[in-house]
């Protein structure tokens, strides 16, 4: 009997601890993204030294598009076309001497995308590290965005 006992122990221990953890984490708040939106419904958050940005898809993007609460900025450098409701084109490698032209408030919504990708990540870490706290990224730029079928103004 002893032994059983000894047994039954060895297991309900560690269930006991399984079942702590897995109530805790179930009853903890869920992480929140820059936009107050949960991450599993829209964009992945990106951490960064000094804080994060959000990266959306090009569907995610054409759903935000409808709202237009946001700031829409093109970063890239070249003359590839852009994305129709484009508020503003500023180069990213002019964005922090352009500071300026966005807006004062620093948790107001701005969305960064450039042609491939790759520029708008360097664009959206520059407003972070500037103090911007509700910035979101077009993941792939204006290549993912016309691949999922969405036209570019030319």
């Amino acid at each position: 009997m002893h032994e059983r006992m000894t047994s039954f122990w060895f297991l309900i221990v560690p269930l006991i601890g399984l079942l702590a953890a897995a109530v805790a984490c179930g009853s903890a708040e869920t992480d929140q993204d820059v936009t107050g939106t949960s991450p599993a419904a829209l964009g992945q958050r990106v951490e960064i030294d000094g804080g994060s940005y959000v990266s959306i898809t090009p569907q995610e993007l054409q759903s935000m598009l409808s709202d237009d609460d946001f700031l829409f900025v093109n970063v890239y450098a070249g003359d590839g076309g852009e994305i129709e409701g484009t508020d503003l084109s500023i180069p990213y490698d002019q964005l922090a001497g352009r500071l300026g032209e966005l807006p004062s408030q620093h948790d107001a919504g701005i969305v960064v995308y450039c042609r491939g990708g790759v520029s708008s990540v360097v664009a959206a870490t520059t407003l972070v590290n500037a103090g911007y706290t509700n910035v979101w990224n077009l993941e792939g730029g204006m290549t993912a965005w016309e691949e999922a079928g969405y036209p570019l103004l030319r």
